[in-house]
């Protein structure tokens, strides 16, 4: 799949009044839903609760747009059967509304084929233009 395929067409779009798959508690249409429509995300962590969003829904357009230019790889492509379950966030270093830079660390629980396990992640963020982007990341 290309990055500018949404790779299940939007059915696995939540519902605007359901509750936003990244755990902050809000419903989709409060918090990840806008920035998937073309909001900015307020700080690092917003984009990157967000960008879970994106990988547990599969949406690749949202992942391509929010990826920095400098290391977007050339398509994004989902596991098949991969679930992601739950994220909680370890650490948060700047990307507030004022800052260029942040570090967000997190670990995502996923499920798949009857196995369980997590990711965890320190992901850089760079704000440009106004807008927060993925840089990279240093899997812990």
């Amino acid at each position: 799949m290309t990055a500018g395929e949404n790779a299940t067409a939007g059915d696995r779009i939540p519902d605007e009044d359901s509750r936003c798959p990244c755990g902050s508690g809000d419903v989709y249409g409060g918090c990840c839903g806008p920035l998937h429509r073309g909001a900015a995300a307020p700080t690092a962590e917003r984009l990157m609760r967000s960008r879970y969003t994106a990988f547990a829904i599969e949406d690749a357009r949202y992942l391509h747009v929010s990826w920095h230019p400098s290391t977007r790889p050339r398509s994004i492509e989902f596991e098949p059967g991969l679930q992601w379950r739950r994220l909680a966030i370890v650490d948060r270093v700047a990307g507030g509304p004022f800052d260029d830079e942040g570090v967000v660390e997190f670990e995502a629980y996923w499920h798949q084929d009857g196995a369980r396990g997590s990711l965890r992640e320190r992901s850089r963020f760079v704000r440009e233009d106004r807008r927060w982007l993925y840089l990279d990341g240093e899997v812990q």
